[in-house]
């Protein structure tokens, strides 16, 4: 069991990795369903459609790991 937490750790260690190397490539990514409203000395983002992307990849992601390592 304890090896079986340790694959865990691991691949979540390289998704986050992953995912930071992303943000730092692409700081500026936005969705076409974010919402940005810019006034005068105001800025507001919604980012809608990355949060949906994300939910997404991440539930991808964890159905696959909970599937191998299922007893």
């Amino acid at each position: 069991m304890i090896s079986e937490i340790g694959k865990l750790f691991i691949i979540i260690g390289i998704v986050f990795l992953i995912f930071g190397f992303f943000i730092s490539v692409f700081p500026k990514f936005r969705l076409p369903g974010d919402i940005l409203i810019q006034k005068d000395n105001f800025t507001f983002y919604f980012p809608i459609g990355t949060s949906i992307l994300i939910s997404i990849v991440l539930s991808l992601i964890l159905t696959i790991i909970f599937l191998l390592f299922r007893k």
